[in-house]
């Protein structure tokens, strides 16, 4: 069996993980804890110059059809299996209906909503042919709840949700659990990249901090930890959840 760093056996030794959005934030820290549990790891990014050291790093537009198609036959060919695919690749958007545009509407849904389509649409041969296989998309609350100035995010979250539960249904009996993490606000690139834009940086950090019951952000590391319980054995009975980390913004 494969070891972890540790010298002891992790809960996916020998098993292999395509995680997507793999340089930064949530997905690097995905890549980085499925690896410490024994995977076999590709971290795919647009840019994979971020991707953890030990994985196998690929450049990927998730948003070309072909290209993710031909990352999904390398991994196998590599390693022989598919075993967990992480379709954690995302952008965001912070416009209302009126001031989206429709080329940023498009781009949104492309990565957010055609890119988690790609990833499932071929992984899944290769997962049923193995009569197993677990999908976790990252979804977020915004696909839950309406947030304001979010109007192309939250839609194409909300259709990642919906695909969620459609693949779930579709496969359940062949092996094949499909689940989504519905993460709230996270203390990752994006959002300090969003909070550095904004005209008071401390006041806009303060006012995402006050609409969490917890008092705080979400850690990266939190989101990544729920990803690998749905893609683990103990999860083997959970399959079409939205499965919440939100530090209770969504109870409120």
């Amino acid at each position: 069996m494969m070891q972890t760093a540790s010298g002891s056996a992790g809960r996916f030794a020998g098993r292999v993980v395509v995680v997507t959005g793999a340089g930064s934030g949530i997905g690097r820290e995905m890549a980085r804890r499925f690896l410490g549990e024994g995977a076999r790891v590709v971290a795919a990014d647009l840019d994979p110059a971020g991707v953890p050291k030990g994985a196998d790093a690929q450049a990927l537009d998730v948003t070309d059809g072909a290209a993710f198609a031909q990352a999904i036959d390398a991994a196998v060919d590599r390693h022989g299996r598919l075993d967990v695919l992480c379709n954690n690749a995302g952008i965001g958007s912070t416009r209302d209906v009126i001031e989206t545009t429709a080329q940023e509407w498009e781009r949104v849904f492309a990565v957010n909503v055609t890119g988690t389509f790609n990833g499932i649409r071929h992984a899944l041969p290769h997962m049923l042919a193995a009569r197993r296989g677990a999908i976790v998309n990252t979804a977020s609350i915004a696909g839950m709840v309406g947030l304001r100035d979010r109007a192309a995010y939250c839609a194409s979250k909300g259709a990642v949700i919906a695909l969620t539960k459609q693949v779930a249904v579709q496969y359940a009996a062949s092996g094949v659990r499909c689940n989504c993490l519905c993460p709230g606000t996270v203390d990752s690139p994006w959002v300090g990249a969003l909070l550095d834009a904004a005209a008071d940086p401390q006041a806009a950090r303060a006012a995402l901090v006050a609409r969490q019951p917890a008092g705080r952000l979400g850690r990266p590391e939190e989101v990544a930890e729920a990803a690998l319980y749905l893609a683990s054995d103990a999860a083997a009975f959970v399959t079409g959840s939205e499965f919440v980390i939100d530090g209770g913004l969504t109870a409120a």
